[in-house]
């Protein structure tokens, strides 16, 4: 009888039973959103359409998709480089905002040979989003204080830093709107000639390689993998567990700096309101969902930039509102999540 039964975890999932229940967590998931998509409005035909054809299988639409998962691999990125040490990075908004500031400082400043402008805003964004998230890191570390509460405030902080530059000393002269100048040709991104995809593109999957190459092909994987699983443990066998926590959490507040550089010198080019909006909740969806792989990063990430694809067509035509599509990405979430009680307890009953 299930009064008698009691849940044992399983020592070592195997690869199968994973997949499985990651699989049916995510059709369910899919078809609660589809269902929750019909119900506000949206033809059950057009789906399909809206979700695949209109994302993947046409060219203006394919690029967009693209466009839009450049920043959405390198948030994720950030976040799963987090998650594999157990450093929960709950502000990577911040960070991003504040590589955003860095790059448009350079962006609108004007200054230095225009050869150098674009590297410079890359360099300095991913130093000013690693040493954002450094605050935290070192509070945690030494005080013992908790980063979730931490990287979360410390993103207001940046928010409200942009807020005052918009409606202050970088408001834009010609408009008058909470925006800056826009930046000049040399702290642009070249446009690649389809859609609004540009040269951010190879920076992203430079970037992505090496990500995937550390963490999947070298000893440093390994150590992160140990010191989430254990610290104490991976300490007492000699491991450097200090230097990888406070490497890869370095790296995380990095990879964000460098995704606000890609927004505002690769589709905004000026700094706005918007430009850091959404893509927290977005960076743990992805992370989890890819299992903090890198190269699953990358393929949520495309999936995800669809969904937002989609849902700016949703938007106009049906009316959808921007709160449904996160519902939608928070359903798909908690479903595969469900999912993983499955691969990792099963039900015993004594006798």
């Amino acid at each position: 009888m299930l009064d008698t039964a009691f849940l044992v975890r399983r020592q070592a999932p195997g690869p199968w039973l994973s997949s499985l229940c990651y699989a049916g967590g995510l059709t369910f998931g899919l078809a609660v959103s589809a269902a929750l998509l019909v119900q506000a409005g949206v033809p059950a035909g057009a789906l399909a359409d809206e979700f695949l054809i209109a994302t993947f299988l046409t060219s203006d639409g394919l690029a967009q998709t693209v466009t839009a998962a450049l920043p959405l691999v390198l948030v994720g990125l950030a976040s799963a480089v987090a998650m594999r040490v157990r450093f929960w990075n709950i502000g990577v908004e911040g960070q991003l905002w504040l590589g955003a500031v860095a790059s448009t400082w350079i962006g609108i400043g004007g200054t230095g040979p225009d050869v150098l402008r674009l590297p410079a805003m890359l360099l300095l964004a991913a130093a000013v989003g690693a040493a954002w998230i450094a605050i935290p890191l070192v509070l945690k570390l030494r005080f013992g204080v908790s980063e979730v509460i931490s990287t979360l405030l410390l993103g207001s902080v940046a928010f409200l830093l942009v807020q005052h530059l918009l409606f202050g000393a970088w408001r834009d002269p010609a408009t008058g709107f909470p925006v800056t100048a826009a930046f000049g040709e040399a702290a642009r991104f070249g446009s690649l000639g389809w859609g609004q995809l540009h040269g951010g593109l190879f920076v992203v999957l430079i970037v992505a390689a090496l990500i995937w190459f550390v963490l999947e092909q070298t000893r440093i994987g390994f150590y992160a993998d140990a010191v989430g699983l254990n610290p104490k443990a991976a300490r007492a066998a000699g491991l450097p567990v200090s230097a990888t926590v406070v490497g890869l959490v370095l790296l995380s507040g990095a990879l964000s700096g460098l995704a606000g550089m890609t927004i505002v010198a690769g589709t905004e080019h000026r700094l706005n309101q918007s430009v850091g909006s959404g893509y927290l909740f977005s960076a743990i969806v992805i992370a989890y969902l890819a299992r903090a792989r890198p190269f699953w990063v990358v393929v949520v990430a495309l999936a995800l930039g669809a969904v937002f694809t989609a849902g700016s067509v949703l938007k106009v035509f049906y009316g959808i509102s921007e709160g449904m599509i996160v519902l939608v990405q928070g359903t798909v979430l908690i479903s595969i999540l469900m999912s993983q009680f499955f691969s990792t307890y099963s039900l015993s009953r004594p006798g």
